[in-house]
């Protein structure tokens, strides 16, 4: 078995190192989205059908080509159909006269019960609650494309775009409706609903929006990165750029940069991505699973700091950001696994380390948690503090705690009780925590509670002080683990949702890292079977079909080609692989892994 674990872990390394780029950063391949190219296709018709009829053309045709059997669309090309993908997506093709959209009228009124836009309207709002960030944008591309009826405007919910003229430091305690990073949308939504259905004329709100607007147009300007995508996503991109057209304002200034975003965001085939790539995410996760972080990635990694305060959310100095692009937004996940990968090349970014360090500890919640982006913007998704940042930012601090001056050190170690009390309240009764970043649609709810615990457990393990401190959080954690394992002895979502190469190899991480630390619950026959599991899986590490497991925002679904290569790299590792050199690694080195011993 070694010997098949060591062929595989160097397989599995092999095939990382060659997606590696020439400047020492990982890209990856997000994949296309049926959402995303919906989106665009409307966006670039609202601005000027003539002008980009070869690009809504083509990606009429990726729809049509990637129509799941059911008549509906997913986010990915592997994915169920949904009703939020399904709406835009039908919505867009008859934009565009395609017969095609007959076959999603079906799925819609399979899953609604009626083609109402009453019934439509209450599908979409009971979906997303009381965010609005998706919801409003579903309902406003309905109505731009015609599939709402007539008054149609009065059913998109207004959002107050006027909001945005307050000092963002305010932007908390006014309980903004869409979380932090969808602030162009709320403006240019809100503003297209605003003109389109306003307030009657006895109503303040239409005087007060009417004499804001000139004041707060130029912000989206503002906020637009020299890319002209907004934080390179092109759903955010196209909703703003097809409400500015609804609303009369094709000549805004933001318009010619976001279509040139779009037009290059495009792949060959017709299709959209989700966002243009996950460099910096996809990087640290790489370098991770390697354990080295060489002269040419540190290098790269260092220059992804962000310097000055963010125009987009108001970010100190100090973060990381998911991709190396201008649209990039620092956020805590990526922080974290910037500071834990820097810590690999020892004293040599301490002072890039000492500025993420403080950027994370500023970051943390009243409630103690760690949210995405923004401290105290709210509850909503990507602004409530959620488990797996939580227990990734504290392995960071950790990581470096030695390092730190004694006050930051008193600081991580008061911070660190605030998260352990958080990660306790959050742990359910099963032991299990749910993930915000990443999901699985073959569960209940569409939550992922393996990967959430997985990934938690992993992280509290990851240091030994740390470990002691959180050992009966640590401990219902694997108990929660070791009862999901199938029979086939994988993992997926829970123990009832299909096994994946994902799941199956952030579980057998945690559970080598907490068995390595002393639980003694985790047997060497559990870790055995999931590596079984995970070497036939890979063709022993020659494979890696990816899953949507991705969640980008509001239940939307992606795939990441890093993914299931990374993590397979890890938890073979962990498990006991020894893989030959690569880079100046030690050959040969003795395997610490379960199987070993």
């Amino acid at each position: 078995m070694l010997d098949r674990l060591d062929t595989a872990l160097a397989n599995t390394k092999a095939h990382l190192l060659s997606l590696q780029c020439k400047d020492g950063h990982w890209e990856g391949q997000l994949s296309s989205s049926a959402l995303s190219t919906a989106t665009a296709i409307v966006a670039l018709h609202g601005v000027d059908p003539y002008k980009h009829a070869a690009l809504i053309k083509a990606g009429v045709h990726w729809l049509v080509a990637n129509q799941n059997m059911d008549g509906g669309w997913g986010d990915t090309t592997i994915s169920q159909s949904n009703l939020s993908t399904t709406l835009l997506c039908w919505s867009a093709l008859r934009l565009c006269g395609e017969a095609e959209k007959m076959a999603g009228e079906a799925w819609i009124l399979k899953q609604v019960g009626s083609l109402e836009p009453e019934a439509i309207t209450r599908a979409v709002i009971s979906r997303y609650g009381k965010d609005k960030t998706f919801s409003v944008p579903i309902l406003m591309l309905c109505t731009i494309c015609g599939t709402m009826g007539s008054n149609a405007w009065r059913r998109v919910l207004p959002l107050p775009f006027e909001l945005a003229a307050l000092p963002r430091r305010l932007f908390g305690a006014v309980g903004m409706p869409v979380v932090s990073y969808a602030l162009p949308a709320l403006i240019a939504i809100g503003y297209a609903r605003f003109k389109n259905a306003p307030p009657r004329r006895w109503n303040p709100l239409r005087w007060i929006r009417s004499a804001l607007w000139r004041q707060i147009l130029p912000m989206l300007k503002t906020l637009q990165p020299s890319s002209g995508g907004y934080l390179e996503a092109t759903p955010l991109t196209s909703f703003v750029a097809m409400a500015l057209a609804a609303a009369g304002e094709k000549e805004h200034l933001c318009i010619p940069g976001a279509v040139a975003f779009l037009s290059r965001s495009m792949r060959a085939d017709g299709g959209w991505p989700i966002d243009t790539n996950l460099a910096t995410w996809g990087t640290t996760l790489a370098t991770k699973a390697l354990g080295q972080l060489t002269p040419e990635t540190l290098e790269w990694l260092l220059k992804q700091q962000y310097k000055e305060i963010h125009p987009f959310t108001n970010a100190a100095p100090g973060g990381w950001a998911w991709t190396d692009l201008p649209g990039g937004v620092p956020d805590a996940d990526d922080t974290a696994g910037a500071l834990i990968s820097l810590k690999l090349c020892g004293a040599q970014a301490r002072q890039a380390a000492s500025a993420g360090i403080q950027w994370l500890l500023d970051l943390q919640n009243r409630d103690g948690g760690m949210p995405t982006f923004c401290r105290g913007w709210g509850t909503l998704p990507f602004d409530r503090s959620t488990p797996e940042l939580t227990a990734h930012a504290l392995l960071a601090w950790w990581t470096w705690r030695p390092d730190m001056p004694r006050a930051v050190q008193n600081h991580i170690q008061k911070s660190t009780q605030k998260c352990l009390m958080y990660l306790e309240r959050e742990q359910t009764a099963s032991g299990s925590w749910i993930p915000l970043w990443f999901g699985n649609e073959n569960t209940v709810g569409e939550d992922n509670p393996v990967y959430g615990t997985a990934q938690v457990v992993a992280y509290l393990c990851g240091e030994v002080t740390l470990a002691q401190q959180a050992d009966a959080l640590i401990q219902r954690g694997v108990g929660y683990l070791l009862r999901q394992q199938q029979a086939c002895g994988g993992w997926g979502g829970d123990v009832s949702a299909p096994v994946t190469i994902e799941e199956t190899a952030v579980t057998l991480h945690a559970l080598c890292q907490a068995a390595k630390g002393g639980c003694a619950d985790v047997s060497h026959e559990t870790i055995l079977r999931g590596v079984i599991w995970l070497l036939e899986a890979t063709r022993e590490g020659t494979y890696f079909p990816a899953s949507p497991i991705g969640l980008y925002f509001a239940r939307l679904w992606y795939h990441e080609q890093l993914y299931p290569i990374v993590w397979t790299a890890q938890a073979l590792a962990a498990s006991g692989g020894r893989a030959p050199a690569f880079h100046g690694e030690a050959s040969g080195a003795k395997s610490t892994g379960i199987i070993s011993e």
